[in-house]
């Protein structure tokens, strides 16, 4: 059974896996744990196995009345069952509990499996950022739902 919770110092090191074996241009170790230790406005959460081991997590910024989701990710191995699905619909309990009124993201055009997650939760087409991405310069469609 999958268990979702905040996360802590203690888990940048698994969480920082994550985001190596996922993203072309991840962040760093360091990035995460400014996060968690000096940026006000972020909100992350895990998503853990049965055996404690962190398998996803999503990053959130919560600033003023908006909320922005930075980063979500799942390990490869257990893709496809809903828990970034699961950890999307908590980032959104979260930011509503936080009284903010959207959520936004950014996605790779190229992404339609993650595109897709994202308009099942009701997230709307909002534009494009060209060349966002630095590793091939892809562009990114912004993404953003109401709370």
């Amino acid at each position: 059974m999958v268990q979702y919770r905040r996360m802590t110092i203690d888990d940048v090191q698994a969480v920082h896996k994550i985001e190596l074996a996922t993203f072309p241009t991840p962040w760093t170790l360091d990035s995460f744990y400014y996060e968690m230790t000096e940026n006000q406005y972020a909100h992350y959460l895990v998503a853990e196995d049965e055996k404690g081991e962190i398998i996803g997590f999503c990053g959130i910024w919560l600033v003023i009345d908006a909320a922005q989701i930075t980063n979500v990710a799942v390990l490869q191995s257990v893709r496809g069952q809903g828990i970034g699905e699961t950890l999307m619909r908590e980032a959104m309990r979260v930011a509503k509990e936080a009284n903010m009124d959207v959520m936004s993201l950014e996605v790779r055009v190229t992404n339609t499996v993650a595109q897709n997650l994202y308009r099942k939760l009701g997230f709307q087409d909002g534009g494009l950022r060209k060349g966002y991405y630095t590793d091939n310069q892809e562009d990114a469609l912004v993404m953003w739902v109401n709370l």
